[in-house]
Formats: structure tokens, sequence, C-alpha cells
């Protein structure tokens, strides 16, 4: 199978945020969906491997912030890259506000912001499926939603590419590697010297 194809579903991106004995906490996901109308019902499937996970399944409530692409990269790492199980994500950061159910939702980076209180469960082997009922939300701006694609493409640091510099002559093409070409450098194929060499950068 080319698991490739599985990348050309499109996702969005959420903070999903829990309170439980007055710890806050959150992670991100890529997996809400609504599914009805009336009642107002969306899915969240959240990894068993995330605290966040348990506060949801004991408490039976959530708050999800729609992130947009408006967001930093510090919002994913905040969220994303450390476990509530050993360090508190909300320590020193402001960018948020009670929801009407109590629990936090972020105000910036995001567009929107939903209340929801779970109604079923789906057990899978590595997530739990929250069915969960809307109860309260508000669009908070007209950003865009970001995608999984579009924090691919533009939120997440690119790697830097590898370069090197080289002095390439402007009469045959030949190219020398180096910081600095050599003052009495003559071109091996030409015969031509240092003043006929522009320096430029390639990537290796």
């Amino acid at each position: 199978m080319d698991t490739s194809c599985m990348r050309t579903l499109t996702y969005g991106l959420f903070v999903v945020t829990a309170k439980e004995n007055c710890f806050d906490n959150g992670c991100i996901t890529n997996t809400v969906q609504q599914v009805t109308t009336t009642p107002n019902l969306i899915t969240v499937a959240v990894n068993k491997a995330n605290y966040t996970h348990g506060m949801i399944l004991r408490t039976g409530e959530l708050c999800v912030s729609v992130i947009s692409e408006k967001a930093d990269f510090e919002l994913f790492k905040r969220f994303g890259f450390q476990s509530g199980a050993n360090c508190d994500k909300f320590a020193g950061y402001t960018l948020v506000e009670r929801a009407e159910n109590g629990l936090y939702y972020v105000t910036e980076g995001v567009n929107a912001y939903m209340c929801a209180k779970v109604v079923n469960t789906v057990d899978f082997p590595t997530h739990t499926l929250f069915v969960a009922e809307v109860t309260d939300g508000k669009k908070l701006n007209g950003d865009p939603s970001a995608t999984y694609a579009y924090y691919h493409s533009s939120i997440k640091p690119q790697p830097k590419k590898a370069t090197k510099t080289v002095w390439r002559c402007s009469i045959c093409g030949y190219e020398y590697e180096g910081e600095e070409l050599p003052d009495d450098f003559i071109c091996p194929l030409c015969k031509h010297g240092k003043e006929d060499f522009v320096k430029v950068t390639v990537e290796k």
C-alpha cells in the first residue's frame, strides 16, 4: 500500500483542552469533525498516550480551539511537543480565556472555540473517539483555519538546506569549490584568470 495516499485527506488543527482538579491541560489534534447539527455533535479522537485523554475521559468535558493560519510554531511546541504529565503547559501562558464551561480556550492564532460535553465514546487500540455535544462557542475572527498541509508548508520550520560556495567561470562554466578563489587561479579549461569568475552559492 502507498501510505502517502492518506496524506491527501484534509485535516484541520486544534488545541483540545480539559480541566481536572484545578489542573488545566491541552494537546494538539487534527481529528475534530462535526457529525450532526441537531443535536450539534462533534467527534474528537485523542491518543491514549496524551495526558489530556485521561482528563476528558474522567471529566466528560472539553474545549476546542480552532487553529488559524495566523498561528506560529510556538503554539504547536507548547501544546504538541511536551506532555501535561510532567509539565504545566499553561504556566506563564496568558493568551487564554475561560470558556463558559470553565475550561481554557486559546485567544491568539485561533479563529473560534467551542465547548462540548461528552455523550459517547468509541474505543480504538491507540485512541478514544469522543462524541460530544457542543454546548457553547464563538467565532473570534475571520482568519482562515489552518489545515495539516498548511502547517507543514507554512508554519513548521523547514530544515535548512546545505549550501556550498563555488566560483564559476563566466567563460566556460568551470566551477571551483571554496570560500575564496586564489588570486593566481587560472581556469584549467579555458585558461582565464580570477577576474572572469563569479562567486555563487549552490545547494549541496
